[in-house]
């Protein structure tokens, strides 16, 4: 009796990330060609948890902030702080956590990735606007926004960008602000203006790693996308550390 043949490669990859319970991810955004397309890898088995696991405490946190915060622009730019911030951990575990069709993994990726742009806006929303003087505040809002909102627009409808065009994008909208550091310094002291810096640093080193993929300790369980992961995490942290303690310590400079 003839025996049937086996493909010696074994079962499609699909296959064996789904019989793994991971989920897929769909390259084709980022394809170069009809082949690339139609490759799928399966992804560390802890992708997306920190964010899963952190978006029920940025949410606590933040609405305690705005509960607490003096009315006017305090409590107005916290909001706004609080709300790119959760809808970035939020819509990255729900993109990297869920089973979904191509399209939805597609604009869920895309969300994600603009998200990035709101939460650099978000945190400056609140220093800017209470430690910089009006005029020089409402300067460099208007910059930081119109550059996010850009960022927003390439990453929804230009999304096959390579990392090496959109991350350099992401640093210079998170530094932009250096020239008013003295600023914040000034009127925020040496601990906020510590804490906002170690947040750039930590943010700086995370995309780093996303746009090198480098390092990638455990492709398995924990790769490079959970290492940067850790530093968005890490780097949020300071950040509230630092809106908290210019919110509820301090009045906005007029």
């Amino acid at each position: 009796m003839r025996r049937q043949r086996t493909d010696a490669a074994g079962p499609p990859v699909g296959k064996v990330a789904e019989s793994a319970g991971q989920p897929v991810e769909s390259t084709s955004e980022t394809a170069k060609s009809p082949l690339d397309a139609a490759v799928v890898t399966a992804e560390p088995r802890l992708r997306g948890w920190l964010h899963a696991g952190w978006t029920p405490v940025v949410a606590v946190a933040c609405t305690v902030l705005v509960a607490l915060a003096p009315t006017g622009a305090p409590r107005w730019t916290s909001l706004v702080f609080g709300l790119t911030a959760v809808a970035l951990f939020g819509t990255s575990a729900v993109y990297h956590r869920g089973r979904w069709s191509t399209p939805a993994r597609t604009w869920l990726r895309r969300l994600d990735h603009s998200n990035i742009f709101l939460v650099i806006v978000g945190s400056y929303t609140p220093l800017t606007a209470l430690l910089l003087p009006s005029r020089q505040a409402a300067m460099l809002l208007i910059a930081v926004w119109s550059g996010a909102l850009i960022g927003v627009g390439l990453k929804l409808f230009a999304p096959t960008l390579p990392r090496w065009v959109t991350v350099p994008i992401y640093l210079a909208l998170g530094w932009v602000a250096v020239a008013f550091l003295p600023q914040f310094l000034a009127n925020g002291g040496p601990g906020v203006l510590a804490l906002v810096v170690a947040g750039g640093l930590l943010y700086t080193a995370g995309g780093l790693v996303y746009a090198s993929k480098w390092p990638d300790p455990s492709p398995r369980w924990f790769g490079f996308h959970e290492v940067f992961h850790t530093f968005t995490v890490l780097a949020f942290g300071c950040h509230f550390a630092a809106i908290a303690w210019v919110v509820l310590g301090r009045q906005p400079t007029s």
